[in-house]
């Protein structure tokens, strides 16, 4: 309790330093309920009739529930689902790591190729089983997964370990963990890996980089982005979950034989233009599933453009329909 009492304080704090702006396409805090699963706290928001069949969407790393946009959701009740957003473990107001570190970049490396032992605050398949936990906390035997970036990773965790909790999956932005592909290009992992600039606010740095990674067919205003951003500091702000869960990611094993043996009906987007990661990270991912729809778009970076969220709904329900 003193752990959850002191994100309080500290989002009390932000919100001093940070305008109100009202409702912002992202955020409605009054919406954010709680659940015990796995062990932990959870923050998560639900949109449409618990009686639809549901649907979740994991986020990404660093990603609190805010950056799926509310008319998305939306999108997706009107295709007739139950929506639940939530935020992973170590991010927003779900419960925190605060006294686990991650280990180094080189340390992450030499796990990753040489099996150099490394202890890590938690793992992508730790973060798939907190999913697994939250469906039987709440009463929910199977879902509609739909992860982007990080939560692509763990939803196809999710998918291939228990596939009988998974209705259908659709992995956006993301890739199969194989060395080479999906990676992103060397001015995003440098920007990635860099220090934040003195001179410039979190905020700043924060839209710098999502600016970088966004969609070129599909420009988003410094203002607008600003505005995500703040809804995510408004609610909490846990920077050093990010390194805690690229760690995850970077030290994570391969998952192409478990992409071979899934069964439920399989959607994967990429964005041509991801810089993040790239493309070739989508490719890869359909071709150990046969039966995988593989969906490119044109133009389109590592997010979701507004004016696609409509399409992206449809590709995702059409997707849903054959399980």
């Amino acid at each position: 309790m003193a752990q959850i009492a002191g994100r309080k304080s500290l989002t009390k704090r932000v919100e001093k330093l940070i305008e109100p702006l009202g409702r912002d396409g992202f955020s409605n805090i009054n919406s954010t309920l709680y659940i015990k699963a796995n062990g932990r706290s959870f923050a998560y928001e639900t949109f449409g009739d618990s009686k639809d069949c549901p649907l979740f969407l994991v986020a990404g790393l660093n990603n609190q529930l805010v950056r799926w946009p509310v008319a998305f959701c939306e999108a997706l009740v009107d295709k007739g689902f139950y929506v639940v957003r939530f935020d992973n473990r170590d991010i927003g107001l779900s419960e925190w790591f605060e006294c686990s570190r991650a280990p180094g970049l080189a340390r992450q490396f030499m796990s990753k190729f040489l099996g150099v032992p490394v202890t890590l605050p938690y793992t992508l398949d730790d973060l798939a089983e907190d999913i697994v936990s939250i469906l039987d906390a709440l009463e929910i035997p199977a879902a509609h997964l739909v992860g982007f970036s990080m939560g692509g990773m763990i939803s196809q965790i999710v998918g291939g370990r228990y596939p009988g909790r998974v209705l259908s999956l659709t992995s956006m932005m993301s890739n199969s963990g194989a060395w080479g592909s999906g990676g992103p290009t060397l001015r995003v992992a440098l920007q990635m890996i860099k220090r934040p600039s003195k001179t410039k606010s979190a905020v700043d740095n924060s839209v710098e980089t999502l600016q970088m990674i966004g969609s070129p067919k599909y420009p988003v205003t410094d203002a607008s982005l600003r505005a995500m951003v703040v809804a995510e500091a408004k609610r909490a702000r846990n920077p050093y979950s990010y390194f805690r869960q690229m760690a995850a990611i970077n030290v994570a094993a391969d998952r192409s034989n478990l992409l071979r043996s899934l069964k439920m009906p399989v959607l994967v987007i990429s964005g041509e233009d991801d810089p993040l990661v790239q493309v070739s990270g989508g490719i890869e991912t359909a071709l150990h599933i046969p039966h995988a729809n593989l969906e490119i778009l044109s133009g389109v970076g590592h997010d979701l453009p507004k004016p696609l969220l409509g399409d992206i709904a449809d590709m995702i329900a059409k997707n849903a329909i054959q399980s």
